[in-house]
């Protein structure tokens, strides 16, 4: 079951933006992450949620959608998430949460999934402009915005490319395509012979 989650967990673009996410859901979904392992259990990441159409368009335009998409602005309206998750390191607390946010981002997601959700884990943040335009006080800095929404596009994974290219691309059709190196390229030790 969770392979099947992990393997649902695509980073989607193009959202149904008229179905809307229950703020409870919201809710459920940061649970998780309060479970999640921390560095020396110091649990530094606080956590801004976002269901309302108003505030969705005040963090959509700060956000960057898709390096490698170049003639790509990020989804149009009508497409764009029903919800966001901010990821926000409490400073004062710690300044180095790195893979706490990894650990708590996937979680969250992974559990998305579970809800029938997709969504996008996006680094590119302008942080410092979002913070002032949310009024998010300087000790909490935005580190990841989770962009989340019932998925309208079909993301699918292909095998790692002879040329070694990890560029995700779009078809004709709009079909997102992302290669993934094999599970043998992964393993570095190989087997240890009882003989």
């Amino acid at each position: 079951m969770i392979k099947d989650f992990a393997i649902q967990s695509r980073s989607y673009r193009r959202f149904y933006q008229e179905k809307t996410i229950d703020r409870n859901l919201l809710v459920e979904l940061v649970e998780l992450a309060r479970f999640c392992p921390s560095g020396r259990n110091a649990q530094p990441l606080k956590f801004f949620m976002s269901n309302s159409e108003e505030t969705n368009n005040q963090i959509f335009p700060n956000l960057a959608w898709a390096a490698y998409l170049k003639d790509w602005d990020g989804p149009e309206e009508g497409e764009r998430p029903s919800a966001y998750i901010l990821i926000l390191e409490d400073q004062t607390i710690a300044t180095s949460s790195q893979r706490d946010q990894g650990i708590m981002a996937q979680t969250i997601m992974l559990g998305a999934v579970e809800k029938g959700l997709g969504g996008c884990i996006i680094a590119s943040v302008k942080s410092l402009e979002l913070a002032k335009i949310l009024g998010i006080p300087d000790h909490l800095k935005i580190v990841l915005a989770l962009a989340l929404g019932y998925p309208k596009e079909q993301v699918v994974i292909e095998p790692m490319p002879q040329n070694g290219s990890v560029e995700y691309w779009r078809d004709a059709k709009g079909v997102h395509h992302v290669p993934k190196r094999s599970l043998s390229e992964l393993i570095w030790n190989k087997p240890v012979s009882n003989d």
